[in-house]
C-alpha cells in the first residue's frame, strides 16, 4: 500500500508536469501501476480472511476466536531435556490455548535422560475445552503426574514480588499471618494448631502444609486440589519466620 502511494504521489506530480508541456508517458504509467498494486493488495487480503476462516487447524476443537476465554492452572512432572518445554507449549498452541505464566524448578529425582522437573502454567483457554481436554493435551506431550484446577487472575502475580508484599503486611501486623499465608499458598483452609492437635491427612498425599510459627504455634494449610511443592513450603517458611523475628525475638 505504502508503494502504491509512492507511485501515485510521484504519477501525479509528474502528471502535473506534463500539464506544462511535457508529453512522455511517465505520469500515465505511474498511475496505472499504483492503482494496479492497491487493487491487488485488496484482493489478496480477502482472499487470505477467506481461506484462513475456512479452514481449521487439525487436532482442535471447534471454538471461535471470539469466544470467552476461561484461566486454567497446570502442572505437570516433565523429563529436564532440551525441547521438553517446546511440546508443551506446542500442546498449547494446537488448543488455542495463551500461555500466561510459567513456573519451574527442578524436583531433584533422576531419570534415565536427566533430573525431572516441575512446570506449572496458567493458561487462558476458549471456554469450550475442559481440564479432562488439557490434561490428554499436557500426557499427550509427554507429561506426567498431571493436575488441572481451574485459576484466578491473582495466579498471574509474580510469586516473588507477592511474598515481598505479604511479609511487610505482617510485619506491620503479625496476626494477619493466616490471611497472608493463605493469599501467598492459594490456600481455601488456613487453621491454627498447637502440638499434639491430630492432622487429618485424609485428603490426597501434598495436600497439607504444617508451617511452624513458634514452638507453641503452627499453621495447618489445606488445599485439596492442587499439592504443595518443596518451593512453596519454603515460601510459607520463609513467612512464617519474619513473623517469628518480629513477634517472639
Amino acid at each position: 500500500m505504502e508503494l502504491a502511494a509512492l507511485f501515485v504521489a510521484v504519477g501525479v506530480a509528474h502528471l502535473l508536469a506534463t500539464m506544462l508541456g511535457d508529453t512522455e508517458p511517465g505520469p500515465l504509467l505511474l498511475v496505472s501501476l499504483g492503482v494496479a498494486l492497491v487493487a491487488g493488495a485488496a484482493v489478496h487480503k480477502r482472499l487470505a480472511h477467506r481461506g484462513g476462516s475456512a479452514r481449521a487447524p487439525r487436532g482442535t476443537a471447534d471454538v471461535g476466536e471470539d469466544r470467552p476465554m476461561r484461566l486454567w492452572r497446570i502442572r505437570t512432572r516433565v523429563v529436564d531435556r532440551p525441547g521438553r518445554l517446546a511440546e508443551l507449549a506446542g500442546a498449547f498452541a494446537r488448543l488455542r490455548c495463551n500461555v500466561l505464566a510459567l513456573h519451574i524448578a527442578a524436583t531433584g529425582s533422576s531419570a534415565i535422560s536427566g533430573c525431572d522437573a516441575l512446570d506449572e502454567f496458567v493458561v487462558e483457554a476458549p471456554a469450550g475445552f475442559t481440564g479432562h481436554d488439557l490434561r490428554a493435551a499436557v500426557g499427550d506431550a509427554g507429561g506426567l503426574d498431571i493436575v488441572v484446577v481451574r485459576a484466578q487472575v491473582k495466579d498471574l502475580i509474580d510469586p516473588g514480588v507477592q511474598a515481598l508484599v505479604l511479609a511487610h503486611r505482617v510485619s506491620e501486623d503479625p496476626g494477619r499471618l493466616p490471611e497472608a499465608m493463605a493469599e501467598l499458598l492459594r490456600a481455601p483452609d488456613v487453621q491454627w494448631r498447637r502440638p499434639g492437635d491430630t492432622v487429618d491427612d485424609a485428603g490426597e498425599l501434598g495436600t497439607t502444609l504444617v508451617v511452624s510459627v513458634h514452638p507453641e504455634r503452627a499453621l495447618l494449610v489445606s488445599r485439596p486440589d492442587l499439592p504443595f511443592t518443596p518451593t512453596e513450603a519454603a515460601r510459607a517458611a520463609a513467612l512464617a519466620t519474619s513473623v517469628r523475628q518480629r513477634r517472639y525475638s
